[in-house]
């Protein structure tokens, strides 16, 4: 415990999910957590839940579409703090569709969440981060950058880019002692993630039975599994770690690696 004490994280898209799993752990390790999500109520309650536990946390509205709220977020972080030392990128649009069904508004749409908000994001991030010659960028990506279902081309193809910009920013960043690394998470069950499976899948409320049997170790990954990655990409321990991509994933079983 308290990895993280002294630290100040900002998480993307906390509201809920993945977001919500990093920003509690974090929490629980010693961070003062900025919770922020378009859905202020969302954020709102989270951060609540943290301090109630103990933890520090407060809660900010922040559309990562908007460029404007974007900088707003990590400005608000360190106007309240005081310092920023940990930016997680968590936000993530998964949109379904092929090469012959999306459209370019749809391309645009998950390009501008996936991509976009984490250049923006780790730009304003930076300028305070330098001032300080310390800081992580941890990028939140996914299996599928490496090729990915055609059913979610787009999202594939901005987790790719994804990982080449976590790669790039981690070039150029060590010059400021700036860590930039990326967690290519595999298939986590997530409230969004049922409502994709039964609302727009089509798939019946018991899908999960079904799915589990697929995995190794009888489940699918969980928000903590990937916030505990997290936290070392977030702690002293990873120091001298940048430019890592690192993939969480279960292949089914005697199903190689489909890179």
């Amino acid at each position: 415990m308290n990895r993280l004490a002294g630290k100040v994280a900002v998480v993307t898209g906390s509201g809920s999910g993945l977001g919500e799993g990093i920003a509690r752990l974090f929490a629980e390790e010693g961070a003062g957590v900025v919770v922020s999500n378009r859905d202020v109520a969302k954020a709102h309650a989270v951060a609540a839940s943290i301090r109630e536990a103990g933890g520090t946390a407060i809660s900010l509205k922040a559309d990562v579409a908007s460029e404007a709220e974007c900088r707003a977020l990590i400005d608000g972080a360190v106007s309240h703090f005081g310092q920023i030392d940990i930016l997680v990128n968590t936000v993530g649009y998964s949109a379904r569709g092929t090469i012959e069904n999306t459209s370019v508004e749809l391309w645009d749409e998950v390009f501008a969440l996936n991509v976009r908000s984490s250049f923006i994001c780790s730009q304003q991030a930076v300028r305070y981060m330098k001032e300080r010659q310390s800081g992580s960028i941890i990028n939140i990506g996914s299996v599928n950058a490496y090729i990915g279902e055609p059913k979610l081309m787009a999202y594939s193809a901005s987790k790719g880019a994804l990982m080449t910009l976590t790669r790039n920013l981690a070039s150029y960043l060590n010059r400021y002692r700036i860590r930039v690394n990326q967690l290519n998470v595999g298939w986590t069950l997530t409230p969004n993630e049922h409502h994709v499976k039964v609302n727009v899948e089509g798939k019946g409320e018991n899908w999960l039975d079904e799915a589990v049997q697929t995995r190794p170790w009888g489940r699918l990954l969980s928000p903590r599994d990937i916030a505990h990655a997290a936290v070392y990409f977030a702690s002293d321990e990873s120091e001298p770690i940048t430019g890592s991509v690192l993939d969480m994933e279960q292949y089914p079983v005697g199903a190689p690696p489909n890179w």
